[in-house]
């Protein structure tokens, strides 16, 4: 299960009631945040949770609404006397991280790993992998090298003990080799995992970043459980390069995801009822993210 927090989801200037972008996700031990922009520190605060447990941060682009909250969170991280590593994931991350360590006199006292993520082509690109889940990347279309991302919970295996009963099998040490080794041998005969096995399918949650609609995005939210997708404007803007909430809505239908979480709008838009109910028409199961909104996102 991943625990999502919307700490911002404005776009461009905030306003009082939406700052810029950033979100944080949980998965048990793990934290992580998806973007930062400027006062994402704040929001984390005012959210109850603990940026210092943040041992990954991966920037989709290097628009400033975007990134500008990294300065003052790794100085805030610094006087909280940081010491285990900080990894910023993002496109030309050597070059930008470099130039903002670079805004200081002496630099944090805790190292910060810069992750070149690439930004061309259409490649899914695996970034990070711990023994639940995968942290994956593609390339997008936005005015600047942008890339989206995903996370999903591998899938797993569980024993039906009831299957296993015409094979012997009971709860204990076995049950786990047979998960750990996809096959056991008991009182003389081959058990498979296959035979006694529920495939359990893992979550998925995708991250747009800001981009106009393109194939790539497809293919990395395909079969999401949520798909957090930038609707700055109420309709495409091609100069700008940004997704409408139809345009966003009409990705998640082909994608087939679960659920459409619509984010980054223009500081123009006062009343959201008309944007959700364009994105509604094309894919009901839509939400308007706020700041603060928190879903829990698990697999069906």
């Amino acid at each position: 299960m991943f625990e999502v927090v919307f700490l911002g989801t404005g776009s461009g200037i905030p306003s009082r009631r939406r700052n810029h972008a950033a979100i944080w996700i949980r998965h048990e031990g793990d934290c992580m945040l998806w973007d930062c922009g400027e006062g994402t520190q704040r929001q984390l605060l005012q959210a109850g949770l603990n940026f210092m447990k943040i041992d990954r941060i991966f920037i989709t682009h290097w628009h400033a609404d975007h990134w500008a909250g990294l300065i003052s969170l790794i100085q805030t991280m610094n006087l909280e006397k940081r010491r285990k590593p900080l990894c910023i994931y993002a496109p030309e991350a050597g070059r930008f991280v470099g130039d903002l360590l670079d805004m200081d006199y002496w630099g944090p006292r805790f190292r910060i790993v810069p992750v070149d993520v690439p930004s061309e082509g259409k490649e899914i690109t695996k970034l990070w992998e711990t023994e639940n889940f995968v942290v994956s990347s593609t390339p997008v279309k936005h005015t600047v090298p942008a890339v989206a991302y995903s996370v999903r919970e591998k899938d797993r295996w569980n024993v039906d003990l009831e299957k296993g009963k015409k094979f012997g099998l009971k709860q204990g040490p076995l049950v786990g080799k047979l998960k750990e080794q996809g096959k056991v041998t008991l009182k003389g005969v081959e058990i498979k995992l296959h035979d006694v096995g529920i495939l359990k399918r893992g979550a998925k949650v995708a991250y747009s970043g800001d981009t106009k609609p393109c194939a790539t995005l497809l293919a990395l939210a395909k079969d999401a459980d949520l798909l957090i997708h930038d609707a700055t404007f109420a309709e495409e803007d091609e100069s700008k390069m940004h997704t409408g909430a139809t345009d966003a809505a009409e990705v998640a239908k082909q994608a087939s995801v679960k659920l459409l979480a619509l984010t980054h709008f223009s500081r123009r838009y006062l009343d959201m009822k008309p944007i959700e109910k364009e994105a509604k028409a094309v894919f009901p199961n839509t939400k308007i993210a706020e700041d603060f909104l928190k879903l829990e996102v698990r697999a069906e």
